[in-house]
């Protein structure tokens, strides 16, 4: 009695996109939007994990309350404030055009410290998507609602609209945790990583550690590096035949 056997296909992989990025960053949430845009038309999304890294642009802001992005800016940069208003204007015309609302009359200069924790909180309690949503949550809140991320009440607000009573952390919950230093390790890991792969900006994007990409890119780069780092950990097998089968070439077919 013979039998047959069914062949195996190799298992997919996953791979994983490690974005760095900083909540104080106007291009980051510009980016973040592009890079959603390019995943959302992925054929492969599905198998793709997204992982947000800690980064902090201005880790010598002082810890607290925020002050006008414009005046911290100007000062940081040594710039005039009309210089500082037309680059705010360009940032927002370029937002706009992805759907989102800066108003840097209201945006307020603070230390992320603290919301880069909150985002590692939340991919312990939800994974990938409490962590999105929670990105999300903070650039909104900083962006185009001018909240103070600096205080720990609109780190809370903040981690309510994103759903974390749902993920068993209500209001006194996030603001016990916000208290301590937990996930502490996690941002300066990240910080530490960031260091050591050589990045000086952001948004940076990493696919498995292979393929990267620097900047509020097009969407259509971050298909080309969703692409670039599927065919590596998916390449495709092409099984040995008969060299002599007929085939139709790019621009001829014989018949």
């Amino acid at each position: 009695m013979s039998t047959t056997s069914t062949p195996t296909l190799n298992p997919v992989r996953t791979i994983t996109v490690e974005v760095w990025s900083d909540i104080a960053c106007p291009w980051c949430y510009i980016g973040k939007r592009r890079f959603a845009a390019a995943l959302a038309a992925f054929p492969h999304r599905a198998h793709v994990d997204v992982v947000w890294r800690s980064y902090q642009l201005s880790p010598d802001t002082p810890r607290g309350p925020g002050r006008p992005e414009a005046e911290a800016l100007a000062e940081l940069k040594g710039l005039p404030p009309e210089q500082v208003q037309r680059m705010f204007a360009h940032v927002t015309a370029v937002a706009a055009d992805e759907g989102l609302a800066y108003d840097f009359d209201s945006v307020l200069a603070f230390n992320s410290y603290d919301a880069h924790r909150l985002t590692h909180l939340a991919r312990e309690l939800g994974g990938s998507q409490l962590a999105d949503r929670t990105i999300e949550a903070l650039f909104s809140a900083h962006f185009e609602r001018g909240a103070d991320l600096g205080v720990d009440d609109a780190l809370v607000t903040v981690a309510r609209e994103a759903g974390f009573a749902q993920a068993g952390h209500d209001d006194a919950a996030v603001a016990a945790f916000l208290a301590g230093d937990a996930q502490s390790d996690a941002v300066d890991a990240d910080v530490a990583a960031a260091r050591e792969l050589g990045v000086t900006g952001v948004p940076f994007f990493v696919v498995d550690r292979r393929y990267a990409v620097s900047g509020a890119q097009p969407a259509e780069v971050f298909a080309q590096l969703l692409d670039a780092g599927w065919r590596e950990a998916n390449p495709l097998q092409v099984l040995t035949g008969d060299p002599s089968a007929a085939t139709c070439t790019d621009d001829s077919c014989a018949v």
